[in-house]
């Protein structure tokens, strides 16, 4: 069983950064795949980004790429959302998400695993 607390959310202009936590309960959580999704008003739950379980590997989101990066500590158990140049269509609630198979995905449907969010709002 994992638990994941998303943190970092906030206020910000559009240009601005924020950087997203997910930390995680569970001995096993280096070994999950882990992604990020965000959930607009009125919108369906869309990818963001994922990494491996290694951290050797990571996809992103069309919308996002170049603009965000996503890492992990596996010694923290935690990972992180890097968001840089936000843009107003980026706000939504992000929620961080894992995976128990080893395998890597991008599905939502796939994810095992879920946080509370946290609430991202970028103003113009």
């Amino acid at each position: 069983q994992v638990q994941l607390a998303e943190s970092g959310g906030g206020l910000v202009q559009a240009g601005g950064s924020l950087r997203l936590s997910c930390a995680a309960s569970g001995r096993t959580f280096s070994r999950y795949t882990v992604g990020w999704f965000r959930q607009a008003p009125g919108k369906e739950r869309e990818f963001v980004a994922a990494i491996s379980w290694i951290g050797r590997t990571t996809y992103y989101g069309d919308s996002v790429k170049g603009r965000l990066t996503i890492s992990r500590d596996n010694a923290k158990n935690t990972v992180y959302l890097q968001m840089n140049s936000l843009k107003p269509e980026d706000t939504a609630v992000y929620y961080c998400a894992a995976e128990s198979s080893v395998v890597f995905t991008t599905t939502l449907g796939d994810y095992d695993y879920w946080g509370q969010g946290t609430q991202v709002t970028v103003s113009s």
